[in-house]
């Protein structure tokens, strides 16, 4: 049987749903509970094509952990790719760990395209 959405097994906890919240200019997408940033993947676009969407870091603040908000975040991070059109490249080791679990929802993305958004990521990491 599927669980409430405030069931306290259910991804969201015991608390108010998690709504995700893309904020492609500042490069993150949040995890947001009550109108407070609870989680984040910080990400950046590849600059040449196929504009691949790069996971960086997954964050969840502190006693947030455990909820599932680090897998929604991924989840929802993999949808956003899929709906433009564009690979995801995980360079982040949870969504890299979440995606080698979810191979049905986290496609692998071309070689050629890991290396670009590494070489991106390397000429500009003070960023990152």
């Amino acid at each position: 049987m599927p669980e409430s959405p405030n069931s306290p097994n259910s991804p969201n906890g015991p608390n108010a749903p998690i709504e995700f919240q893309d904020e492609r200019k500042a490069g993150r997408l949040l995890a947001v509970e009550d109108g407070t940033a609870v989680g984040y993947i910080a990400y950046f676009v590849l600059a040449e094509p196929p504009h691949a969407l790069v996971a960086v870091h997954t964050v969840v603040e502190p006693g947030h952990e455990g909820r599932g908000i680090a897998g929604g975040l991924v989840r929802t991070f993999y949808g956003l790719a899929g709906a433009e059109g564009v690979p995801v490249v995980p360079l982040c080791p949870y969504a890299a760990s979440w995606a080698a679990k979810h191979p049905d929802e986290a496609p692998v993305a071309p070689a050629e395209v890991v290396a670009a958004a590494k070489a991106q990521l390397a000429a500009d990491s003070t960023r990152w």
